[in-house]
């Protein structure tokens, strides 16, 4: 009896100290300035935008993104920002537009091990110091897999090119057959920080019922 007491004790005792780790979207929006331990205590997916367009004083842009499989080297699609385009400047319609995209992608997308996945981006007349993104995934507010990758210093007036490896979570049939019938349930933050402070938040929203194909960039 006692040690059944002593089991359950302790059970409640690591779900209290885990609700007191967690921290919610609204504990942040009330914080001055969003740091990489805070976006890290999330346990779902954000409704809203935890920074400002403003925030990026930088003004980092990101002006192209591909991805390929790590396990045959095969380039699986490239999305490039149109060079006359501007679509990161909000729009009456949708004062958002710029900070998320959709992508769709065919079942066995999910059944993937690794990819490389390479962004390009410039920077304004600022340096960057620890440019830092933490992305985490989340398939109806599951937390799926984080991924936290450094860009380190950046220039100011500069193109910068860098790839980062995905290690995908390992994912039952049966958990793929359920993204599968629910598209767009699958969500992803990224965060993006520097000198540990959030300066951008984007969402990215994905199906798994379409063909290998760039994603729908929202603008």
């Amino acid at each position: 009896m006692s040690a059944k007491s002593d089991k359950k004790g302790g059970s409640s005792f690591l779900a209290r100290q885990k609700a007191k780790r967690a921290v919610t979207e609204d504990d942040l929006l009330k914080k001055e300035t969003i740091s990489p331990e805070d976006v890290s205590k999330l346990n779902r997916m954000t409704k809203n935008y935890l920074c400002r367009r403003e925030d990026n004083v930088y003004g980092v842009e990101f002006t192209r993104f591909k991805i390929r499989d790590m396990g045959n080297g095969e380039q699986l699609f490239e999305v490039a920002k149109p060079p006359d385009g501007d679509v990161d400047k909000p729009s009456p319609d949708d004062p958002n537009a710029g900070r998320y995209v959709q992508y769709e992608f065919p079942p066995d997308f999910l059944r993937l091990k690794q990819v490389g996945a390479t962004v390009e981006f410039t920077v304004k007349d600022r340096p960057m110091n620890k440019f830092r993104m933490i992305e985490r995934h989340y398939f109806k507010d599951k937390v799926l897999k984080t991924f936290d990758f450094d860009f380190g210093f950046c220039i100011p007036n500069s193109t910068n090119t860098c790839e980062h490896i995905y290690d995908f979570p390992h994912l039952s049939e049966s958990q793929i057959k359920e993204m599968v019938e629910c598209p767009y349930e699958t969500q992803s933050d990224s965060f993006y920080f520097v000198d540990d402070k959030l300066i951008m938040h984007n969402k990215a929203y994905f199906s798994y019922r379409g063909g290998l194909e760039a994603g729908t960039e929202q603008s």
